[in-house]
């Protein structure tokens, strides 16, 4: 799944959408001709992805809005509904990463903004949405999770046990619409050039890794209508479709 879908006349979501994946997720989708709200808590960071956008002939409304302010997301759906009277597409993209540190030690505050921003923040904002997608003639949600969330990997239990909470948010929310016209996917994006990835990985050279814009690329197409999966991971290194569902029992 590689080729850009048309995006003409749909209106898409995108949190995160200030830096990274969640930028590039948000330009291409706008050059791909959909009309972006873009969400993030940095405003320096709208306002250029606002720029670039309008360079390349889209069209973007800026939300500055923090994942931790609930009952602004809350508002966003009725505000969305006022305005447009739908919503085609969801990007639940922001996240943070907290500490890498063993389970025991991390600190209180920092395991509450993981869990606030995560798990809370994502499942408000789909509580938010909801309505929308599902009256849409083909809604997309598309939210990003990592390969964390299905291994114990040690030092990394905060974020990685948001991922997993995540996972079976939208994994749930897939089953609940089945046999509706909403596709609800998730997507490991891999290693990536991004502060959060250099954040985690130090030491790691970042001219190793694909750009955010490469890693965007593969997920934009999976907002497209020809979409017919749901409840699944898209794994973006491989290119596949994968069940995260555990094997069964023996």
């Amino acid at each position: 799944m590689t080729s850009m879908p048309d995006l003409n006349g749909k209106l898409a979501l995108v949190t995160g959408a200030s830096r990274g994946i969640g930028y590039e997720i948000a330009l291409q989708m706008a050059r791909a001709g959909a009309h972006v709200i873009a969400v993030a808590r940095t405003v320096g960071g709208l306002e250029e992805l606002d720029d670039a956008i309008k360079a390349a002939g889209g069209e973007a409304t800026l939300v500055p809005l923090d994942l931790t302010d609930f009952e602004g997301i809350d508002r966003l759906g009725g505000v969305i509904a006022e305005r447009w009277g739908r919503l085609d597409i969801l990007v639940a993209n922001a996240g943070v990463l907290g500490t890498i540190t063993p389970v025991a030690q991390m600190k209180a505050k920092t395991f509450d903004e993981v869990m606030a921003v995560n798990v809370t923040g994502t499942w408000r904002l789909i509580r938010s949405v909801d309505p929308l997608l599902r009256s849409a003639e083909a809604g997309r949600a598309i939210v990003i999770s990592s390969s964390v969330a299905h291994k114990a990997k040690s030092y990394w239990g905060g974020y990685a046990a948001s991922k997993a909470a995540i996972d079976m948010l939208a994994r749930v929310w897939a089953a609940e619409n089945a046999k509706g016209a909403l596709r609800i996917n998730l997507v490991n994006p891999g290693p990536t050039r991004t502060h959060m990835r250099a954040q985690a990985m130090p030491g790691e050279n970042p001219d190793t890794l694909p750009t955010p814009a490469q890693t965007a690329a593969k997920i934009v197409p999976l907002a497209g209508a020809d979409v017919t999966q749901t409840g699944l991971i898209f794994d973006v290194p491989t290119g596949s479709w994968m069940d995260v569902a555990p094997p069964a029992p023996a």
